[in-house]
């Protein structure tokens, strides 16, 4: 036997071996790659709860037990604030109903035509009371949304009447009566929709619920005047950025892949602006080149808002620049400072419920010193934050099929039931939610 016909023996046993520790290799580093994508070692916790030792508080914690136990996601997918954003975003919720509901149309001052829909209780409230749920949702969302008919359904199912903003030239089938549609923090269609509910009936409570963008909008209008908070109960407010300036910047930033759902929100915007070109921008002012192509090649929100939605003089070129027209509004950052809640929601003396996910990949962590600074300083604000949930995610599940419900869905009712009961054995004597003191005696 030649020396060369040796080595090739002695070679060929250890070449399976060899290949074999390979294949072990690749699937290691795949399970790797799998455990570190998905977050499976992330321990579960109860939500990390910033508030001040009140006796409404206490009792919102001991009434909401959801607050302070864990919550589980399911296991398999639910630690990755990217899944379960992406699964919300997508698919919305599993098995959503189908509540029947009127649509309404207030005409506006400036010609615009806002809608709502609004759905009645399935059954009496717990107290007996008539109460209402104004419903804000997230950017370009409306009443049809599966998160938001899902909501709404548990919530006739609990005793409460609903009334979902249709955000202004959100629902494809619904013309633009004028050159705008919604903002970051208009509030008058929202404004329009509660002047309406409290109009209609006379005797009814508000609940106040914003969903991202829409939780921006509903503190921005609470805070906005004293009396937009007249009959409402409390507020909650789910998975928002609070300044609209700081969350653009951070959306220009790939950590969390931040920029890529800049993008994938920026061609949202642009899909709805030009299914309502005409309208927009009108037969008479048509768009040239130019602003089309700038249309088209926007990958950001922030260019959108700046490139194509600046204001030229004696055009009203679109809905921000009309915005920012109509109320004095000098530069883009002025257009954003003014548009964001962090500005306003101090204001609010109601109670005040926020929550976020620690892995919310549309919310920057920086962002979060805002609700947990006012939770600190004002009693009638509690600041729960998640481990996980994602952005509007919050789906619960054992393995790998989430439930229909979220802990969203299920901790905003249940707080909502816990300030109602608050209200309804409070004593008489007391003028304020956040009133300790006990009721004087009586003097013979």
């Amino acid at each position: 036997m030649s020396a060369h016909e040796s080595d090739v023996y002695t070679l060929a046993p250890e070449m399976p071996a060899m290949f074999d520790g390979v294949k072990l290799a690749a699937v290691a580093t795949v399970l790797y790659v799998i455990v570190r994508c998905l977050n499976l070692k992330s321990p579960t916790a109860p939500p990390d709860v910033t508030y001040q030792d009140t006796a409404l508080n206490r009792f919102l914690l001991k009434s909401c037990p959801l607050l302070t136990k864990e919550y589980i996601p399911p296991l398999l997918w639910g630690k990755s604030g990217h899944l379960q954003t992406a699964l919300y975003g997508k698919m919305g919720r599993v098995n959503s109903p189908h509540p029947c509901g009127q649509r309404k149309y207030l005409p506006m001052q400036d010609g615009a035509t806002s809608t709502f829909d609004l759905f009645e209780s399935l059954g009496d409230h717990p107290t007996g009371d008539d109460i209402t749920m104004v419903i804000c949702p997230g950017i370009g969302n409306h009443s049809e949304k599966h998160y938001i008919r899902t909501f709404v359904g548990h919530s006739q199912k609990q005793g409460y009447r609903c009334a979902v903003l249709n955000h202004l030239g959100a629902l494809p089938n619904i013309e633009l009566t004028s050159p705008r549609m919604f903002t970051y923090g208009c509030t008058w269609e929202f404004a329009a929709m509660v002047g309406y509910i409290k109009k209609a009936y006379a005797q009814t409570q508000l609940i106040v619920v914003g969903f991202s963008l829409g939780g921006n909008i509903v503190c921005k209008f609470l805070g906005e005047s004293q009396a937009n908070q007249e009959r409402v109960l409390c507020c909650v407010s789910m998975c928002q950025g609070y300044s609209a300036l700081r969350a653009q910047e951070t959306f220009l930033q790939w950590d969390q892949c931040r920029r890529f759902y800049n993008f994938l929100m920026a061609d949202n915007m642009k899909k709805i602006i030009l299914s309502h070109r005409g309208s927009l921008f009108g037969s008479s002012t048509k768009m040239e080149d130019g602003d089309l192509s700038r249309l088209f090649t926007a990958t950001s929100l922030m260019q959108i808002d700046d490139n194509i939605m600046r204001h030229r003089p004696g055009v009203i070129r679109c809905p921000s620049c009309f915005y920012r027209k109509f109320h004095g509004h000098s530069s883009l950052k002025e257009y954003y400072e003014k548009e964001s809640c962090v500005h306003f929601i101090h204001n609010v003396n109601v109670p005040l419920l926020l929550v976020n996910s620690a892995d919310d990949p549309l919310v920057h962590e920086s962002l979060l010193t805002i609700p947990r600074t006012l939770a600190e300083k004002k009693e009638n604000v509690m600041f729960s934050l998640t481990l996980h949930g994602g952005h509007l995610g919050f789906f619960e599940g054992a393995v790998l099929f989430p439930q229909p419900l979220t802990w969203m869905d299920k901790v905003i009712v249940s707080y909502a039931n816990a300030i109602c009961q608050w209200e309804k054995q409070k004593p008489p004597c007391q003028s304020g939610l956040l009133n300790e003191s006990p009721c004087p005696e009586k003097k013979d």
